[in-house]
């Protein structure tokens, strides 16, 4: 349950200083399908076009032109080039590399080492390991924020742990829900949203503080976390129930349930849409920001779980 005592503390940084709504640059979603050893592009609602890739690719992230793909059972990590999807090279990684976040520039890459409760620190030119640091067990995905630092969600340790990425140092453990798995950060980076698998709530974690917050129902298996251009409403991806919860920031009350395709995980905002991977239904469902509708299924290949948002390095008109 929500403690009343918290609500304003929620609310306070979640409505102060926050971009007034999507960028005008132009970008692309990207779609990691694990079956299918595909990654899918989507620009502007359409599917414009999709690029193998060796092994089942689990987890997608985006950063500096480039697209970045872990294969937790090819002990690899695939480079391709954001404006096409076309593969640039393919990285050696010893354990099975699941979330990942890439630097703004695409030059450095972090990786949660599954089996080895680890994190590594990679040169993206080559895949030198340059730090490790030790995590709770089973890190699932993983955020990186402006300041520098990396959070983590240990799924079997029930915690996120946060890291100063320059010294790659434990800087906190916070206690979480049973089983985190999704992160997402405010547009402001004063929250951090935690999807608890197992407990089937929302964990809020004060980034400045570093300490949780509060804790609300988010549906059933929440898998995939984002927050919308504003700040004000959270977005769960429920895996059990089909469906996507819709919190309110500052209360943390549901503000809708909206029906998507079988067994949704990831789940990425841009430019006005929210976009859902279907893991069964091997679609990705548009969900409208406004109405808080579907208003497509866009087909891809089988076993679509992760996404990422590629933003253009071109300007947008004037």
């Amino acid at each position: 349950m929500i403690r009343p005592a918290l609500a304003a503390l929620i609310l306070a940084p979640v409505l102060a200083g926050l971009p007034a709504g999507p960028s005008a640059r132009a970008a692309t979603v990207y779609v990691a399908s694990q079956q299918g050893a595909q990654v899918t592009r989507v620009e502007a609602e359409t599917v414009a076009g999709h690029t193998p890739v060796a092994g089942a690719p689990a987890t997608v992230a985006a950063g500096g032109g480039l697209v970045f793909l872990s294969h937790p059972d090819g002990q690899a990590i695939t480079v391709a080039d954001a404006a096409t999807g076309a593969v640039q090279r393919r990285l050696p990684y010893k354990g099975q590399a699941f979330g990942l976040a890439a630097s703004a520039d695409g030059k450095t890459l972090f990786v949660a080492g599954w089996a080895g409760h680890r994190v590594d620190r990679l040169s993206t030119a080559d895949g030198t390991v340059e730090a490790s640091a030790e995590t709770g067990r089973d890190p699932a995905h993983i955020v990186l924020d402006r300041a520098g630092r990396l959070f983590v969600a240990d799924r079997e340790s029930h915690q996120i742990s946060v890291f100063d990425t320059a010294r790659m140092t434990r800087l906190a453990t916070i206690p979480a829900g049973t089983a985190p798995f999704a992160l997402a950060l405010s547009p402001d980076e004063r929250r951090l949203y935690v999807g608890n698998v197992r407990s089937n709530d929302l964990t809020v974690i004060d980034t400045e503080a570093l300490k949780a917050l509060a804790t609300a129902p988010a549906g059933a298996m929440p898998y995939g976390v984002a927050v919308s251009p504003d700040g004000a409403r959270i977005f769960v991806t429920n895996q059990h129930a089909a469906t996507v919860t819709v919190l309110d920031a500052g209360t943390l009350a549901i503000a809708a349930t909206v029906g998507v395709g079988r067994y949704p995980e990831g789940i990425v905002i841009e430019g006005g849409r929210a976009y859902v991977a279907n893991w069964f239904s091997d679609s990705v469902s548009v969900l409208d920001l406004a109405t808080l509708k579907e208003v497509a299924q866009l087909p891809v290949a089988e076993g679509p779980r992760s996404l990422a948002v590629a933003a253009s390095t071109e300007e947008p008109p004037r």
